[in-house]
């Protein structure tokens, strides 16, 4: 229990703060000063001091959206063994469960978008849903490839069955796995080239387009929401491949080892995405859903592999 905590803290606390780390170093190499990292939480704190607005003809979908989109990644936060893998939650860390959560958060957020019945929100709930009906197979195939040598869906299992076999990492599965979960990451948390997170321009934006309408409180959780479920995917990235670290003991000094591993793990991981953007121009619509379809090849070629190399 003592381990779903500390992840918890970890990804509400820390996710803002991450946010903040990518857009210093993208306005670090754009040569800009940059608003600094703790930024995101001043922008926090300002809209949970304001009220929430509730545009007319709405109904009860618009209003709990944020709570179910931050529910899902708080549940998230709790299950996947992000600091250790002996969380007493651990045992229903289960991938088929996560990946419906991840997917439930985008589901209500873009009938969110549709229920205030303006022409943005409706384009941008689309073109999420078109997204999600790639991301999330590729991200169910992705780590199913991992599961197969293992003989489990469990993620702890998972991770724990690639520390004890460390060669694991660098095998064609692993390897081809991965780089689908990248792109899954890329797209799923609005980052370029699929979306791009600092413009404000309706006709190309996706996240932004489906948020419009929130004000206040309201628009305080999406955005807190989003940015944990940020966290969340460079987490997931970063124990299913890189597991080093991860407790797997509930001592003390085992868990700080694990929550150190994590921040540090997820930081480099956020730099290095903010680093990537600064070269990458976002790709027309029409040419995202070719870009994920090749996720999925990818992740199809590691369940494949996963098979004959076993």
């Amino acid at each position: 229990m003592i381990g779903a905590v500390l992840q918890v803290i970890m990804v509400v606390g820390g996710s803002p703060l991450l946010l903040g780390l990518m857009r210093q170093v993208r306005a670090k190499l754009e040569g800009r000063a940059g608003a600094g990292i703790w930024q995101p939480w001043r922008d926090l704190r300002k809209l949970f001091g304001k009220e929430a607005i509730t545009p007319r003809r709405t109904s009860e979908v618009f209003r709990y959206a944020p709570l179910v989109l931050f529910a899902t990644a708080l549940m998230v936060a709790v299950v996947v063994p992000f600091v250790t893998t002996r969380s007493a939650v651990g045992p229903v860390a289960d991938l088929f469960a996560v990946v419906a959560l991840l997917a439930l958060g985008t589901v209500t957020l873009a009938l969110a978008g549709l229920d205030t019945g303006t022409a943005f929100g409706g384009m941008g709930a689309s073109r999420a849903v078109t997204i999600l009906a790639l991301v999330e197979p590729t991200l169910l195939v992705a780590i199913l490839a991992l599961s197969v040598r293992v003989g489990s869906t469990n993620l702890a299992t998972i991770v724990s069955s690639t520390l004890d076999d460390p060669g694991r990492v660098i095998s064609p599965v692993t390897l081809l796995a991965a780089v689908a979960l990248l792109v899954v990451i890329i797209a799923e948390a609005g980052r370029l080239p699929v979306d791009n997170p600092a413009t404000h321009l309706e006709l190309t934006m996706v996240h932004e387009a489906m948020i419009l309408e929130y004000a206040g409180t309201d628009l305080a959780l999406v955005e807190l929401a989003s940015a944990m479920r940020l966290t969340v995917f460079l987490g997931l990235l970063a124990t299913l491949f890189v597991p080093w670290g991860i407790a797997t003991a509930a001592t003390p000094a085992a868990l700080a080892v694990g929550v150190a591993a994590f921040a540090v793990k997820v930081g480099l991981l956020g730099v290095l995405l903010a680093a990537g953007e600064v070269f990458l121009a976002k790709v027309r619509l029409f040419r995202v859903p070719e870009l994920l379809a090749g996720s999925f090849l990818l992740a199809l070629l590691a369940v494949s592999a996963s098979f004959f190399l076993a």
